[in-house]
């Protein structure tokens, strides 16, 4: 009789040594699962974030690009103004002036210069 409940224990030790191996590799494979569900969804959220700062740093350059254009219509446009007004300042500058201003008067108005 004591063989044979050595025997039974010995059997309860196997099947429990499996049962408890059995439980660890669940675990490890329940863990392991999670953390590549985490993978992937950090994954996911970093290609989200890289498509987002791509089309927001291409909105922002076309914006860029705007506003550098313009600022080169206007400083054109002040250098032209600049250099007109120096003209007007320089010497017999009034004279070139008038020679201008006669494209914009037509033949048959008389013109009075005031001197």
């Amino acid at each position: 009789m004591s063989r044979n409940y050595y025997k039974s224990i010995a059997t309860d030790k196997r099947s429990l040594a499996s049962a408890i191996e059995k439980n660890y590799k669940d675990q490890e494979d329940f863990v392991s699962s999670v953390f590549l569900g985490l993978k992937v969804c950090f994954t996911l959220l970093a290609m989200v974030s890289l498509i987002k700062i791509g089309y927001s740093s291409k909105i922002r350059l076309t914006r860029l690009r705007e506003i550098k254009d313009s600022y080169l219509y206007e400083k054109s446009r002040f250098d032209v103004l600049s250099r007109r007004f120096d003209d007007l300042i320089s010497f017999e500058g009034e004279q070139r002036f008038m020679k201008d201003q006669e494209q914009m008067i037509s033949r048959d108005i008389i013109r009075v210069i005031w001197r």
